[in-house]
Formats: C-alpha cells, sequence, structure tokens
C-alpha cells in the first residue's frame, strides 16, 4: 500500500538560453510508488489546470535506457538513489514534508533551452568525430568467426552501458565529459573491429571534446553520479590511447611526407 507524501518543490524556472532565471516554489501531494517523473506531471497537470506554463523537462522511454532524462536533485545529478536514472527514481526515496530543489544540469557545455532542458548537442558532436567504425564489413558475420578475449568483450560492454545522459559533466566540479567521451571511445577501442582506426578517433574524440567542456582532474565524482556506475578507468584508458595516438599520428603523417 503506497503512503502519500506533501512535498515542496522548488524548481528551476527559465524561458530560454538567454533570459534570467530563478526558483519558483510548488506544494504538491504523490504517492510514494511514483516516479520521480511521474511527479512532476501531476504538478504539470495541476500547472495546466491553472492555466499555467507547466514545468519543461526531458523525458522519453523513462526506463533508464535513453538518456533524456536528468536532473539535479537536491544537488545530486539524478537524486539520491546510486546507479539509477532520474526516471527510474521514486519518490519512496524522500519523505513526507521534504523540500526537495530541482534544477537543470550546469555546465558551459549544456547551455539551457528552458526550464530544465539542456542541449546536449556537444554529446553529438563528440560521437560524429570519431565514435563509430566505418570500415566497410559486408555481410554479418557468424558471432565468432572473430575471437575476442572475454575480458574484452566484458569491458566493452561496460562502456557500452553508458547512455548519454550527461549526469558526468553536471556532477563534475570542472564540467569535465571525459567519462562520456572515454566510454563511448573505449566500447570501440577495446574490440578487434575498432583497431583499424582506433588512434585517430583517440586523437579526435578526446580533441573535439576539449572544445565544449572543462578538464579531468580525477575528482571522481562522474562515476559516482553515473547512473549506469560506469568507472573512471575507461578514462585512464583513453588517456593511453589519446597518448599513443600523438605518437602514431606523428609516424604516419611522416610517412606520408617521405613517400
Amino acid at each position: 500500500m503506497s503512503n502519500m507524501l506533501n512535498l515542496t518543490l522548488k524548481v528551476w524556472r527559465q524561458d530560454g538560453p538567454d533570459t534570467a532565471g530563478q526558483f519558483q516554489t510548488y506544494k504538491t501531494t504523490v504517492a510514494d510508488d511514483a516516479s520521480f517523473l511521474e511527479m512532476l506531471d501531476y504538478v504539470n497537470e495541476e500547472l495546466i489546470e491553472a492555466d499555467e506554463i507547466p514545468i519543461s523537462f526531458d523525458h522519453d522511454c523513462r526506463e533508464g535506457i535513453c538518456g533524456s532524462c536528468g536532473v539535479m536533485i537536491d544537488g545530486r545529478a539524478h537524486g539520491p538513489q546510486k546507479g539509477t536514472a532520474t526516471c527510474q527514481l521514486h519518490m519512496r526515496q524522500f519523505s513526507d514534508g521534504d523540500t526537495i530543489e530541482i534544477e537543470p544540469w550546469r555546465a558551459a557545455g549544456f547551455p539551457i533551452i528552458k526550464d530544465l532542458v539542456v542541449n546536449r548537442a556537444a554529446f553529438d558532436r563528440i560521437i560524429e568525430s570519431g565514435g563509430y567504425i566505418s570500415v566497410t564489413t559486408g555481410a554479418a558475420e557468424e558471432a565468432n568467426a572473430i575471437p575476442i578475449p572475454k575480458h574484452a568483450a566484458d569491458a566493452a560492454m561496460d562502456a557500452a552501458a553508458c547512455i548519454g545522459c550527461g549526469a558526468c559533466v553536471a556532477a563534475c566540479p570542472n564540467s569535465a565529459a571525459n567519462l562520456f567521451t572515454a566510454a563511448k571511445m573505449q566500447q570501440l577501442n577495446m574490440l578487434p573491429q575498432g583497431q583499424a582506426e582506433r588512434y585517430t578517433r583517440s586523437n579526435d574524440m578526446v580533441e573535439r571534446m576539449e572544445q565544449f567542456f572543462g578538464s579531468c582532474t580525477n575528482y571522481g565524482e562522474c562515476q559516482e553520479a553515473c547512473p549506469k556506475e560506469i568507472t573512471i578507468d575507461f578514462i585512464a584508458m583513453m588517456n593511453r590511447d589519446y597518448v599513443k595516438s600523438q605518437l602514431v599520428n606523428r609516424r604516419r603523417l611522416g610517412e606520408k611526407k617521405v613517400g
């Protein structure tokens, strides 16, 4: 049987990227078995009935898969429950009478569109720079045609769990995107299919990342905020591959000049 919670919400409202924003306070009552986004839905229904503008927030699958959701809840990316995206957070994590502060991701690389919605197109630019395999493979091969060590396959799958929500950037004091970039890079770099472009990928993705986001100084907040609990081990792997890419790409450039 669910319990009802009487809550005070302090929600960041901002009409657009070029306007000033501020917190607005709302009162609501919600069942503790509702999800956090369902709670915002209920608040929006009340606002619409009162002929007020509803709160804008990102969402899609609501199953912790797509990465669309994501807000700061009481100063924590995705809220108080570790390893959980905002859409999978339930109100049972809060108590009756609580005041909850809700605001968007705070990072220069994520400009605010409206209210709790931010523009995460910078992530797309990083992927476009090298987060893919362009080798022509033809028809699909048999699953066991390319031997892959289990530890490499497991690690690649761990990296591929990244949903690109941006919590790592929002949680980082430097607004760095190293965990996202490392995960998207290493899910390819660790597999045989990703070797042909490994060092051009490493160079291009890191340099594009640095155009939008701050530098990593190993605070470790990113792995604490990540809803998929991806570790900063992948950042170390990315740094290694980036350093190697400088040597490999320089050698390739020298060979072209000689040729």
